[in-house]
């Protein structure tokens, strides 16, 4: 089996991965990253939204996440040089209800990322259409990945590794303890309806449409829906499929799969023929992966807990802020809001280093929404531009671990904080 080696490994290359490896890499370390797609940006590009959610603190206006988030959508043209605020972003791209911003191109995501991975090609290496499929552990340490790609299975060495799976996959397999939500949150595919002219009755007339295919049995689940013009006044981006199902189970995540393209499919038909502003309507595309809120969460050093929002808990080694509300969303059809419960909205939040070292291992840190987080905790720090914080922590964490010839998981978290600070990175302050 052919070996490679390296100092970091990023496993996923979704917004926490392509965060991760960036930092990484601009820190000065050999860094490799592997993405099962053939590009990155997770949720954003594999499955289609559009969103940075957990960017601004909606009371306030305030953006609460700075450095490679913020970077993107200056990059993009999205927020201004030095932007701060809300009001530093473009008006047409924010959506206040939700205290959210969206980027008006998917595709020029892509590309950016892989502008910025191949700028930094001294460092940084990337794999797509690669995803780890094992790991070898020995006395607390994983010793190698085992990627596998159309070279076939690659034993991977490095000094840190990162998981940024999504699912905590590397801390599962090397016997990090871990655990999952009851029920899970269902999964969503989203789709896109072109040449849709909407009129005061279409959001009214596609809701009693679904209810109604629902009740007939031809729809077995729906949330909302969401009818969102968000690339062009005349293309309906749709977030109503819900799908309850567990993604680290392959049988029923390719159930997941089927069952959601099938649905989005019928929704479309549905308001094709019964909804005004849809009659000359065609279907665009769904995401080529059906979305996954909540699977498995690794069991860190720390766990942000529901008491930690609401009390907003201090960390002296805090490396990110979160302010996204609780957005829990059932396994059953929910009509209007998505989510379920109060959907309570915290104050600006700690999110602590030792949240993101799992039990267990040394080298291996876990960033994006498998962090150490209770149930209710993670429905707020599972978005996108908090797990982008949390990969540029993690990718800033693994450099200095191996400049010092250290472990991750011993590494002091204040220190890793205050190398973010430097880089106009880390948690919210004042100043």
């Amino acid at each position: 089996m052919k070996t490679i080696q390296t100092d970091v490994l990023v496993c996923g290359g979704g917004c926490a991965g392509i965060a991760a490896a960036l930092s990484s890499a601009r820190n000065g370390v050999k860094t490799l990253l592997i993405e099962r797609a053939g590009f990155s940006g997770g949720i954003i590009t594999t499955v289609g939204l559009p969103y940075f959610d957990g960017l601004i603190d909606k009371p306030s206006g305030r953006f609460v996440v700075k450095g490679i988030p913020l970077e993107l959508l200056q990059k993009l043209g999205v927020a201004k040089e030095g932007a701060k605020h809300i009001d530093d972003l473009r008006p047409d791209l924010i959506t206040k209800y939700w205290g959210s911003v969206w980027i008006p191109n998917i595709e020029e995501f892509k590309l950016l990322s892989d502008e910025l991975i191949l700028k930094h090609s001294d460092h940084l290496t990337v794999l797509y259409h690669s995803m780890a499929c094992d790991v070898e552990e020995k006395e607390g340490r994983i010793t190698a990945v085992i990627i596998a790609n159309k070279d076939g299975l690659t034993r991977v060495e490095a000094r840190q590794v990162i998981d940024c799976t999504g699912d905590g996959d590397i801390a599962h397999w090397a016997g990090c303890p871990t655990i999952k939500s009851t029920p899970l949150m269902p999964l969503t595919m989203h789709f896109r309806i072109g040449n849709v002219v909407p009129v005061k009755e279409t959001k009214d007339a596609a809701k009693k449409a679904l209810i109604a295919a629902h009740k007939e049995g031809r729809l077995p689940n729906f949330y909302g829906p969401g009818l969102i013009f968000a690339f062009a006044k005349d293309e309906c981006y749709v977030h109503a499929t819900r799908v309850p199902a567990d993604a680290t189970d392959a049988a029923d995540f390719t159930r997941a799969e089927i069952q959601g393209r099938k649905d989005a499919w019928t929704i479309f038909n549905e308001w094709k023929t019964k909804v005004p502003g849809f009659e000359n309507s065609y279907y665009i595309m769904s995401g080529p992966y059906i979305g996954v809120r909540d699977t498995r969460r690794i069991v860190g050093l720390n766990v942000l807990t529901l008491e930690d929002l609401q009390k907003t808990t201090p960390h002296d080694d805090a490396i990110a802020t979160g302010c996204w509300f609780l957005d829990i969303h059932p396994p059953e059809v929910t009509l209007d809001k998505p989510f379920t419960g109060s959907g309570f909205q915290p104050k600006p939040y700690d999110i602590s280093y030792r949240t993101l070292v799992p039990q267990k291992v040394s080298n291996l840190l876990v960033a994006g929404r498998c962090h150490s987080a209770s149930s209710e905790a993670s429905a707020s720090s599972r978005v996108t531009a908090t797990a982008m914080a949390l990969g540029e922590a993690a990718g800033t964490a693994a450099a200095l671990a191996t400049k010092s010839k250290t472990e991750v998981g011993i590494l002091n978290g204040v220190n890793v904080r205050e190398a973010l600070t430097q880089k106009n990175a880390g948690p919210f302050t004042d100043a």
